[in-house]
């Protein structure tokens, strides 16, 4: 079976896990920050925060925005359903927006009508989550645009877009967005076996991310601002001999507070990446660049081998440079006479590991329970039903893509 993703380890990757390993640090240590700030460098982004998933990742960036309970989130119907759970789970109400039928991403003009329709309503949205599908950036100055004009923010799920550019620039910068996110699952662009990362400019929000992403806690006491010191006031005045008097007057000046002291003041998670992971990450990150230009050299072979077949092949703005993580191809069902369905078989049944990315999250069951219907998104749905994603990873020979082409020759009656 060829598979449609898989990651590159080298010795080298593994050398520098056993070295954590075989180190006083594990999992808290000094490779967790040396992974943000190369990962914040390599992008151009001010600060970067480390997070055990992707889906961890856009929870805590929901929550530092201040995402909550009757708050509206929009994202795009073609991703992962972590996308909209992250909204779910502050307890907002989720929305979608349908696709541009070239890109597969956020439809611009259909983000602006839905806009000015939300306006109308009453209904705006407080956050809006592009998804860069495939690595291929959303047109993410127009999304800017709106977001001045109707007062939300953006978070760029960028889970596929390591690597890639807009206008020149790294995808993670976030000139366009408040916040980006990355995702470093095993058969994304490079991996911390499971992992993400938030990336932004706003000290405040990576502030409130790493604060959120380790159970709420802190050991940076403030004497006006912190409800436990006040709390130890009030204890300490009613007995002024007590270690309570002494841990509250500690409290008063932060260089003697004693080094055990801690404060939970928000209730957060345990969703930190550990140093065994970061190892990891550290080391796939040398080869990102190396990883992607390969990813777009067989992406350019399947181009050619696939030319005059009646498929769609990937689309490629002129204002991006993806990172490739994926290769859909549409079928051209009318030509084809057969089903996606029935292609997707007969590729699997010869051992190629194709793949659907993705059914549309407001067609899954939880979603329908909150109202979604079939026909409500109708470029997310036809290209649900024309979308097969062949296998493109960096390990993949020409020999491989050739027994791709064959197969899927086959599979359409060619």
């Amino acid at each position: 079976m060829i598979p449609y993703g898989r990651q590159e380890i080298t010795q080298k990757d593994i050398d520098a896990v056993v070295e954590v390993l075989q180190s006083d640090f594990i999992t808290q240590g000094p490779k967790v920050p040396e992974f943000e700030q190369a990962v914040a460098d390599k992008v151009a982004a001010k600060h970067a925060v480390a997070a055990n998933s992707a889906t961890s990742a856009l929870h805590l960036s929901c929550r530092a925005l201040g995402v909550e309970e009757g708050d509206w989130v929009w994202t795009s119907p073609i991703t992962f359903v972590a996308s909209a759970n992250c909204a779910r789970y502050c307890g907002a109400e989720v929305d979608f927006v349908d696709i541009d039928p070239y890109t597969y991403n956020m439809s611009v003009n259909a983000l602006e009508n839905k806009l000015e329709k939300a306006e109308q309503a009453g209904r705006l949205p407080k956050l809006v989550i592009p998804v860069h599908l495939c690595g291929q950036s959303c047109e993410m100055a127009a999304i800017a645009n709106l977001a001045d004009r109707y007062g939300f923010s953006v978070i760029e799920d960028a889970s596929h877009a390591i690597g890639g550019y807009y206008r020149n620039e790294p995808i993670g910068n976030c000139r366009y967005s408040d916040i980006t996110v990355f995702s470093f699952h095993p058969v994304k662009i490079i991996t911390t076996g499971e992992g993400g990362m938030a990336v932004t400019n706003r000290e405040d929000l990576v502030e409130r991310i790493t604060l959120l992403r380790s159970h709420g806690i802190t050991r940076n006491i403030s004497p006006t601002g912190n409800r436990r010191a006040q709390s130890l006031e009030r204890q300490a005045a009613s007995d002024p001999h007590s270690e309570v008097c002494s841990l509250s007057a500690s409290t008063k000046n932060m260089s003697s507070a004693p080094s055990y002291y801690y404060e939970q003041i928000d209730l957060g998670y345990n969703y930190r990446m550990t140093d065994l992971q970061a190892a990891l990450g550290l080391q796939q990150l040398e080869r990102l660049d190396e990883f992607v230009a390969k990813r777009h050299e067989l992406a350019k072979k399947y181009d050619r081998k696939l030319a005059g077949l009646p498929v769609f092949f990937p689309f490629q703005h002129p204002d991006t440079y993806s990172a490739l993580h994926l290769y859909p191809i549409r079928l051209r069902l009318t030509r084809i006479k057969r089903t996606r369905r029935e292609v997707f078989e007969e590729l699997r049944s010869q051992g190629i590991g194709v793949n659907v990315h993705y059914i549309p999250v407001h067609l899954q069951p939880y979603y329908q329970g909150m109202g979604f219907e079939p026909g409500m998104f109708p470029e997310a749905e036809k290209y649900y039903q024309e979308a097969i994603t062949l296998p493109l990873f960096p390990a993949l020979i020409e020999e491989d893509q050739d027994r791709v082409v064959r197969a899927l020759k086959k599979a359409i009656g060619l």
